[in-house]
């Protein structure tokens, strides 16, 4: 079974254009719940990414820096190294993402 690892990136501060909707941080937490019920025998890891603290790793340092140079907004959702979601995430199309990686590793 290949880990799935879904990373939320953001910042405690709202962007600009994200004022009225959740935190990055808030975002994290709703998507944990909605996935770990969709898919509740999977083993999926769920972490979140200040873009302001000290990054651990060269994937945090590239997302980190591309929001901050205004190339994506956050809160961004990356699966496994993938950018699904920017802004205000729909999770109808990340949960068809998790789905199409458990199929690839279940077949």
């Amino acid at each position: 079974m290949i880990p799935i690892t879904i990373t939320v990136y953001g910042a405690e501060e709202k962007c600009a254009s994200c004022i009225h909707l959740p935190s990055a941080y808030e975002t994290k937490e709703w998507l944990e719940a909605a996935i770990t019920r969709k898919f509740p025998n999977e083993k999926l890891s769920f972490e979140y990414c200040d873009i302001n603290d000290e990054l651990k790793t060269e994937e945090q340092v590239k997302y980190s820096q591309m929001i901050l140079d205004d190339e994506y907004f956050y809160p961004l959702v990356v699966i496994n190294g993938e950018v699904v979601a920017e802004g205000n995430p729909n999770l109808p199309s990340i949960l068809k993402k998790i789905s199409k990686l458990l199929q690839m590793d279940h077949s």
